[in-house]
């Protein structure tokens, strides 16, 4: 969008569309181009994990609720970076599926969160590295200390989704990682709303036959349903709000 466009339309100076436009691309909403802004799908840069948990509340949780259902007291699993992957963890320590887990996580938010349980019946693992936008620990001495390991299933989000090619990240390192987690893992659970299909990113970290399970919302785009059925063992469409089984489909 162009400044003067904006000011024309909001009714308001260029000076406060300039002062907006920095606001939100110090958040990382948006970037700043000469004479206007543009659109965070065409960025390659992460937006902090602060400003990433503020969006698109609804749909994260309606697929953290869903993916409850994949994990068995006592499991060992594994957690990744981002805040759909935390909004998980938080319905699964809620959950009766969390008695006598293991988490294996570079999330800090995530181990905070395990940490601050007044039930200690779940055991947290941090994996150390460096620390990313998204609070989450990546690089060779995360990775070092992930593929010394095993877990039954991992829940990993991501930034964007690639049809027909996979699942991709901003973060080289942090796709790196990613890509330890997978190595590790019985069962590969990717956790991403709709939205995910209209962003681009850099690096991938997985493709279609690396993962096992896919579990979005119903708002997905039927004819990306369509494709993402043919490449996938299973992809789950959660539903909003209150729980609905009926409403939710499983394809598998």
């Amino acid at each position: 969008m162009r400044i003067t466009a904006l000011s024309k339309e909001l009714g308001v100076s260029s000076m406060t569309i300039r002062r907006d436009i920095a606001d939100l691309a110090d958040k990382g909403l948006l970037k700043r181009v000469h004479g206007g802004a543009v659109t965070t799908s065409t960025l390659l840069a992460e937006p902090l994990f602060s400003v990433k948990s503020q969006m698109d509340v609804g749909l994260k949780d309606a697929i953290a609720r869903r993916a409850i259902d994949y994990v068995s007291p006592g499991d060992v699993i594994a957690i990744g970076g981002g805040t759909t992957a935390y909004i998980f963890a938080q319905h699964l320590l809620e959950s009766e599926n969390s008695s006598g887990v293991t988490i294996l996580t570079n999330s800090i938010p995530v181990a905070e969160l395990v940490q601050a349980m007044e039930n200690k019946d779940a055991e947290v693992i941090v994996t150390g590295g460096v620390l990313s936008r998204s609070n989450s620990l990546v690089g060779p001495i995360a990775d070092k200390v992930i593929s010394s390991l095993r877990v039954n299933t991992l829940f990993l989000g991501t930034h964007s989704v690639s049809m027909p090619r996979g699942f991709l990240t901003p973060n080289s390192l942090e796709s790196a990682t990613d890509a330890a987690l997978i190595n590790i893992a019985d069962r590969r659970i990717v956790l991403a709303d709709h939205t995910k299909w209209d962003n681009t990113s850099l690096s991938m970290f997985a493709s279609f036959d690396d993962i096992d399970v896919l579990i979005t919302d119903d708002g997905l785009n039927r004819s990306y349903a369509e494709q993402a059925k043919d490449l996938l063992k299973e992809l789950v469409l959660a539903s909003q709000g209150e729980p609905d089984k009926e409403r939710e489909q499983n394809y598998e």
